[in-house]
Formats: C-alpha cells, sequence, structure tokens
C-alpha cells in the first residue's frame, strides 16, 4: 500500500510541475484600451438641467475640491462635468473626458449646448473642462459656460476658452443626444 501510495503521489507531482502555467489576462489600466466605457444617455437639456443643480453664481454654489465628493463626484471640474454628463461616478478625469472613450473632437464653430472645451494639458492645477451652453455675441468671441473653478466652486459666466491661442479644444460627449 506504501508502494502504490507512494507512486501516486509521485506521479501527481510530476503532473503537477510539468503541467503549463495558467495566468488570468492581464488588467489594462490604459485609458486607450477602454474603449467601450459606457455612459447614461443625456439630452443636451438635461445635461444643462444638471448642471444647474449645483447652483453655480450662487452662495449656494458647491466649494471647488480635487479630494472632496458632492453626491457621489469629485467636485473638480472633471467631476463636475462627470455629473452633468450622467457619467459614473466618482467621475472622468480631464485626461480621460479629453479621450476617444467620452468624447469626439468637434470643430469650435460646430459648438452646440451640452459640448465641453477642455485644456487636457499639463498637471491637475493646470487642466480644465467648461460645459458650453450657448454664444455670448453674434461674432463668436466668447460663450456662456458651466465650470467649477478652482479658489471658487461651481460657476456660470461668459468664457473665450478655445477660441483662440490657448490649448483648449472642442469636444462632444458620446453619450449627448438631441
Amino acid at each position: 500500500m506504501k508502494l502504490l501510495t507512494g507512486i501516486v503521489v509521485g506521479a501527481l507531482g510530476f503532473a503537477l510541475l510539468s503541467a503549463p502555467a495558467v495566468s488570468a489576462a492581464p488588467v489594462s489600466t490604459d485609458v486607450s484600451a477602454m474603449e467601450n466605457v459606457s455612459a447614461a444617455a443625456v439630452s443636451r437639456t438635461e445635461m444643462i438641467q444638471r448642471a444647474k443643480s449645483w447652483n453655480p453664481h450662487t452662495a449656494k454654489r458647491i466649494p471647488y475640491s480635487q479630494s472632496k465628493t458632492h453626491g457621489g463626484y469629485r467636485t473638480d471640474c472633471s467631476g463636475y462635468v462627470s455629473m452633468a454628463a450622467k457619467l459614473a461616478k466618482p467621475g472622468a478625469t480631464t485626461v480621460n473626458l479629453a479621450s476617444s472613450t467620452y468624447t469626439v473632437a468637434i470643430n469650435k464653430n460646430d459648438m452646440r449646448m451640452g459640448d465641453l472645451f477642455i485644456d487636457s494639458i499639463g498637471d491637475a492645477n493646470s487642466r480644465h473642462v467648461v460645459i458650453f451652453e450657448k454664444w455670448a455675441n453674434a461674432q463668436h468671441t466668447a460663450y456662456w459656460a458651466y465650470e467649477q473653478r478652482g479658489g471658487y466652486g461651481t460657476d456660470y459666466r461668459a468664457r473665450s476658452y478655445g477660441l483662440g491661442g490657448d490649448q483648449y479644444k472642442a469636444r462632444r460627449l458620446k453619450n449627448i443626444t438631441g
């Protein structure tokens, strides 16, 4: 019996040692590999209504923070845009919002309510994203935008980011409708 047990144990050990190693599929953290991020559809009107829910340019506005949240979303610019756009909590980063995962490039002359101007260059203190609402004048030299800005919080004001001489790019969310 001891001999039989020794043979079985030896054979099992040999089988385990000579079997091919099994490894889990690699997990990617590269944003470019995550092309199929799904997000709930959001209409242009609904996106603006959601942006207004953080009480821009009032005493009840949400304070800016890169580490705090409100309703599960980061209270920085990209967290705010993610909330308005119905993206997953705690929100995409500015760099992610500028990628083909969430948006497509558009011509600034084609901007419509709910589109974005994004500066994704630099570090967390220099990147920024704003929500375009409408042109402020017939010459298209300024527009009304919703933003979550450092030192202030949720704001609504005329801006000119992306209209020339800066790093802002016009982008359209893939999940926006209308």
